[in-house]
């Protein structure tokens, strides 16, 4: 008999390669020093949206870090530059945070792994920012800065935690920890590379198509990289958008 894989060995990673970028796309691609995880780690950093598509695709309904859109827990806004611009839906839309799973007990009350993204934590309180007692009403709790990372923690200090084990997400640990060299921070915003109603993409040129749609910075397809050409009038991404509408 052949060998079977175990989830455990090969991290839910069973769909397909994404197969080779349009050759269209290759006329945006932006030269880099060093390792892709290393350059892209640079772009997060400086407080840019990347698309991140490399490998074989996850199975299931999260993703992982195969068919993702990254982006800074640190900056305030990013929580609404992501649904507005990007995902097309809401602004106050939760996104998970991918935290390293050997720093996640410097961050939250859990060390439970949670690889596929299915339990929540809360903040430590040494991270918190605690909330005016004056404040009253859901908005200003909402729109309050509650600790350093708030484009990932829900108003009650809670999160939905992906713990990212090197045996499980070589390939998304290698770039969080390169993230954390440079920043100290050992997590990212990790939300799954579509728009609202739009089935996570599975080759380079389904998530072509929708990055040069949306406000995201750079495409990262394997060991390329990609800038968004913004060549997109506001017309062009609406119509493209009306085929997703009805399953949103």
């Amino acid at each position: 008999m052949g060998r079977i894989d175990k989830v455990d060995d090969r991290g839910f990673y069973l769909g397909p390669e994404p197969g080779k970028l349009p050759a269209e796309a290759l006329q945006f691609s932006v030269d880099y020093t060093g390792s892709i995880h290393r350059a892209t780690a640079g772009l997060l950093a400086e407080g840019h949206v990347v698309g991140w598509v490399r490998g074989r695709m996850e199975l299931g309904a999260r993703a992982l870090g195969a068919r993702s859109i990254l982006a800074d827990p640190r900056v305030p806004e990013m929580q609404s530059v992501l649904n507005l611009k990007v995902k097309f839906r809401e602004s106050f839309r939760p996104f998970a945070p991918a935290i390293l799973a050997e720093d996640c007990h410097e961050w939250f009350d859990s060390t439970e792994p949670s690889d596929f993204m299915q339990y929540t934590a809360y903040l430590l309180p040494k991270h918190r920012h605690p909330v005016p007692a004056h404040f009253k009403g859901l908005r200003e709790r909402l729109n309050f800065k509650r600790c350093d990372v708030p484009s990932v923690i829900h108003v009650d200090y809670s999160a939905r935690l992906q713990t990212v084990r090197s045996e499980v997400h070589p390939d998304l640990h290698r770039l969080i920890s390169e993230f954390k060299r440079l920043t100290g921070l050992p997590m990212i915003i990790n939300t799954s590379f579509n728009v609202s109603g739009q089935p996570i993409v599975r080759t380079a040129e389904e998530a072509w198509l929708c990055f040069r749609h949306t406000e995201m910075d750079y495409l990262v397809i394997n060991d390329t990289i990609c800038r968004n050409p913004r060549d997109k009038t506001r017309e062009e991404k609406l119509e493209w958008l009306k085929q997703f509408a009805k399953y949103s």
